[in-house]
């Protein structure tokens, strides 16, 4: 298992979570943020990151659920669920943190950052893919930038096709 700060460094917001209705991408890159600043944490911060975190998340699932409700989208039932068992898991961690057994939270952190962009790239892709067809009438649009060195640009690594 990696230390902290190098399973911390490779969970950060990047284009590639970007799903392409933004109210859902805003939230979450702040929960990238907070996912980060919990695993980062120092022992006597730990308490007030989780709870921040549980704040957030607590939030952060209400409005996808309001947005799920409000526009009918039919596989709210199993992205709830989804939900309710992750909120479950950080109330399970608040009470060992409060117990004493801070490293319960950084537990939750590492947990959180290998659930995140497999629920993340599935359940609320097709929920940006639903609200943005309910409210735009098409596909989201997502834009991401290209980090490779301009040596490195090629019709290919672009995505061109040649004629």
């Amino acid at each position: 298992m990696g230390s902290a700060t190098s399973t911390s460094a490779a969970f950060a917001w990047t284009d590639d979570l970007r799903l392409g209705w933004a109210p859902m991408d805003a939230i979450h890159e702040e929960f990238v943020e907070l996912v980060r600043s919990l695993l980062s944490a120092l022992p006597e911060e730990i308490s007030e990151k989780l709870q921040a975190i549980r704040t957030h998340t607590e939030q952060h699932f209400a409005e996808e659920e309001r947005w799920m409700d409000e526009s009918g989208f039919p596989a709210r039932s199993c992205h709830a669920e989804e939900h309710a068992a992750v909120l479950a898991s950080m109330a399970g961690v608040t009470r060992k943190v409060a117990a004493g057994h801070v490293e319960a939270a950084r537990d939750l952190a590492r947990a959180l950052i290998d659930w995140f962009p497999s629920h993340a790239g599935y359940l609320d892709s097709a929920l940006a893919q639903w609200l943005c067809k309910q409210h735009l009438g098409g596909q989201p649009v997502v834009l991401r930038r290209s980090i490779a060195a301009p040596s490195q640009l090629t019709p290919e690594t672009l995505g061109i096709q040649a004629c």
